[in-house]
């Protein structure tokens, strides 16, 4: 996905490795019951790069019954953003919380 260059060589993160730490990260959320996407191809984490540069990150989460939904969508952004820009030092451009379902 992207690399950071130096005079010692060359390092590149997968995207698959960035979501994996998206994954995890999600995960530990408040409030979030699964990460899942709809349907049989569909992925729970999509990274990408955006137009202007930096990653954008979908996450697609079931959220437990009875919360706030707006409130855990803005935790998950949150937490998902500093999470990686901290553990990769690469921009986040946007990270778009899907909710797909709600469950107790």
């Amino acid at each position: 996905m992207d690399a950071a260059t130096t005079a010692l060589g060359r390092i590149t993160i997968s995207s698959e490795a960035i979501a994996q730490i998206v994954e995890r990260t999600a995960a530990e959320c408040y409030g979030v019951v699964a990460t899942r996407g709809r349907g049989l191809r569909r992925r729970a984490i999509a990274v990408s790069t955006a137009d202007g540069g930096g990653l954008k990150i979908d996450v697609h989460v079931v959220v437990e019954y009875g919360l706030n939904l707006a409130e855990v969508g803005n935790s998950i952004r949150a937490r998902v953003r500093y999470e990686v820009e901290r553990l990769t030092q690469l921009a986040v451009a946007a990270v778009e919380v899907h909710i797909e379902d709600v469950r107790q």
